[in-house]
């Protein structure tokens, strides 16, 4: 799987609070070593279900600076069994609920949620997360609105949301979405717009600060 936009956005922009965070369906394990870099007390345990890409992010995760802070995993993260919670959860969730999957075997679990629903997925966060914890996700706006919507249907509150626009003549076309639990005094959800490119074609400057210590030409 390549590296995505996506990932990278979710990677820079997640909060960490604490000091265990689970990186579910980890792939390549982009988002655990972004964590790494980013907060040096972090100890992350990468979870994904498909052979290649725990081999994947096994290898990356080896060659890094961090990998006595990484812990990679096989499993299937609805059954696997934890001795501990985690301060923060992130997840670059599949998303397609139906229509023709990809050919790749490992794409189509990647990207389709026939191996995680959205139901499941959230029902297990809350399962691990720790009662002050926070689980960032991020997915497309359709998507992303019924995920909102299902979440707060299940005891979930919307703490932080960032609509991402390609440009700005462009709509929202993925939503960071960070949640929090119930049980505890809840603020006001933090709501911000972030714009990828400028009007010149280029990476606009809040794009820049957000990513640019996880790019070597920028």
């Amino acid at each position: 799987m390549p590296v995505s936009t996506d990932g990278v956005l979710l990677g820079a922009w997640t909060q960490v609070s604490g000091q265990h965070v689970l990186d579910i369906g980890s792939g390549t394990g982009l988002l655990s070593l972004m964590i790494a870099q980013r907060y040096h007390q972090a100890q992350i345990t990468a979870v994904d279900i498909d052979n290649h890409a725990y081999q994947d992010a096994s290898h990356n995760v080896a060659h890094s600076p961090w990998a006595q802070r990484v812990n990679v995993m096989q499993g299937d993260i609805a059954v696997m069994p934890f001795t501990h919670q985690f301060d923060t959860i992130i997840c670059n969730p599949p998303y397609f609920n139906s229509g023709q999957q990809a050919q790749s075997a490992s794409r189509a679990t990647a990207r389709h949620t026939d191996t995680l629903s959205h139901p499941t997925l959230l029902k297990r966060c809350q399962q691990l997360l720790t009662d002050k914890g926070r689980a960032s996700f991020v997915l497309p706006t359709a998507e992303g609105m019924a995920f909102i919507q299902l979440a707060q249907q299940n005891d979930w509150h919307l703490s932080r949301l960032c609509q991402v626009h390609t440009t700005d003549s462009k709509g929202c076309h993925r939503l960071l979405i960070e949640l929090s639990l119930h049980n505890q005094q809840q603020r006001a959800t933090e709501q911000t717009t972030l714009v990828i490119h400028d009007s010149k074609g280029g990476y606009s400057d809040d794009f820049i600060a957000l990513t640019q210590a996880f790019y070597l030409k920028m």
